[in-house]
């Protein structure tokens, strides 16, 4: 039977081991995560590898009225990725498509000054990235990340996360490089059901976890 994360934290203390291939001198691997509830499982990551921390913040594009249904999602460096069959299936105008990639790319803006405080991005070029989230659902922000850290350079993409349906994994698998999911239940219906706490990410824990990877980090346990 497949076991409950505690938290955000104990699943990416979970991920960092299944992950730890990947531990590499200092910039040839880097740790992406995708805020708000990505960061927090991402930390662990960073910090048991070793290696730097970075964002791609990835807004998803809900259907008007069903936001929990996504239509698409945008990413940072102007990225857009589109669900056809959502789109199709419900009718939806271009016109709505493109207020709402407006709204969400003006919130990305505002994020990307609120959590980086003036910092750069990291450069991933040539790097492997290991792109991580608490968790999959539709794989529609993922998929955004993943064509907005190839547009970045990066040598190779993984995406890691806790838990997600298996055929969202199937389908991540012909866009990313290799994608590590540590559990693929059979029924899935949200990501919070495989966590015992589940709370909202404030910008305030996002903008703590960033500032502690400032300085080179030092891999747990050496």
């Amino acid at each position: 039977m497949l076991r409950r994360f505690h938290d955000r934290a104990d699943a990416g203390m979970a991920l960092s081991r299944a992950l730890r291939k990947y531990r590499s001198p200092r910039d040839q691997t880097i740790v992406v995560a995708l805020p708000r509830g990505g960061v927090p499982v991402a930390h662990e990551i960073a910090r048991a590898l070793g290696i730097p921390l970075d964002i791609c913040i990835v807004r998803k594009l809900g259907v008007p009225g069903r936001e929990e249904l996504a239509m698409g999602a945008v990413a940072s460096g102007g990225i857009i990725v589109l669900n056809p069959d959502v789109i199709s299936f419900v009718g939806i105008h271009k016109s709505t498509i493109d207020r709402a990639v407006a709204e969400e790319r003006a919130e990305i803006e505002r994020r990307e000054h609120l959590y980086r405080e003036g910092r750069p991005s990291v450069d991933v070029r040539v790097a492997t990235v290991l792109l991580v989230d608490d968790g999959l659902a539709t794989g529609a922000t993922m998929r955004a990340a993943v064509t907005a850290i190839r547009q970045r350079g990066a040598a190779s993409v993984v995406v890691a996360v806790p838990v997600g349906p298996r055929e969202t994994c199937v389908l991540l698998r012909k866009q990313a490089d290799e994608v590590v999911c540590l559990h693929t239940p059979y029924t899935f219906e949200a990501v919070g059901e495989w966590y015992d706490a589940f709370p909202q990410v404030s910008d305030d824990e996002v903008r703590r976890l960033l500032r502690e990877h400032q300085s080179p980090p030092a891999p747990a346990g050496r």
